[in-house]
């Protein structure tokens, strides 16, 4: 079966940190590209990162470079989200997806509040 798990959200005040995991099962996780997501309340899901199945290859939305690095260990079949900096803007529920070719698997999201 394949699942998709996000953990490591919560509530952080302005210009904390939070690292989300995005752990992988039931499929080949090392050949899989893996985008982080984010939807806010009242606004469209939106991309925020991408990592290539190696690592070799980050992509981010240009309103979190500097601040969120994406990173994966394919020996752990789990991706990583590292928030640094956070914003009330970043609040969202944040979900990872695994694509390859025209399979692609989406997780059911961690809640990331920032708040002070």
């Amino acid at each position: 079966q394949v699942r998709l798990v996000e953990s490591g959200g919560g509530l952080v005040q302005p210009g904390g940190s939070l690292r989300l995991s995005c752990a992988a099962s039931g499929f080949t996780f090392s050949t899989y590209g893996i985008s982080w997501y984010r939807q806010a309340p009242g606004k469209e899901r939106e991309w925020v990162a991408f990592i290539s199945t190696t690592g070799g290859v980050t992509n981010y939305v240009d309103s979190v470079k500097g601040r969120i690095t994406v990173s994966r260990d394919n020996a752990k079949n789990t991706a990583y989200l590292q928030m640094n900096s956070l914003k009330s803007e970043d609040t969202a529920v944040y979900y990872c997806k695994a694509a390859f070719g025209a399979a692609a698997y989406w997780g059911q999201g961690t809640q990331v509040t920032v708040s002070s």
